[in-house]
C-alpha cells in the first residue's frame, strides 16, 4: 500500500461550528481533503465517491494517515487513521468516458 498524510490545523475554522467544546472536522471536509491528496498522489482526478464510511471523528489538530491502493475499476481504495485508529475508509472512482 502507498501512504500519505493530511493535517488539520488546531485552530481550523470548522472547529468553532462543529461542535462548541467538542470540535470535529466535518465528514464532507475530511473526504474532500483526502480526495484532493489522493488525486495529487496518483495524478488522476476522481469524480465519484463509490463508497465512504466514517468510523471515528477527526478533530482539529489531527494528522490523518492515508493508505491507498488502486481499485480494480481504475479508482483508488483508501483507509484513513489518526494515531492508529481507523477514522474513514472508502473508494474513489471515475465515470467511464
Amino acid at each position: 500500500m502507498n501512504k500519505l498524510s493530511v493535517s488539520f490545523a488546531a485552530d481550523h475554522p470548522t472547529g468553532e461550528g462543529h461542535f462548541a467544546g467538542n470540535p470535529i472536522i466535518p465528514g464532507a471536509l475530511l473526504l474532500a481533503a483526502v480526495s484532493s491528496a489522493l488525486e495529487k498522489a496518483v495524478g488522476q482526478q476522481f469524480d465519484q465517491v463509490a463508497m465512504a464510511k466514517f468510523q471515528h471523528p477527526v478533530r482539529p489538530g489531527d494528522t490523518v494517515d492515508i493508505e491507498y491502493s488502486p481499485s480494480r475499476q481504475g479508482g483508488v481504495n483508501f483507509q484513513c487513521t489518526v494515531s492508529g485508529v481507523l477514522v474513514m475508509s472508502g473508494t474513489l472512482s471515475r465515470h467511464a468516458d
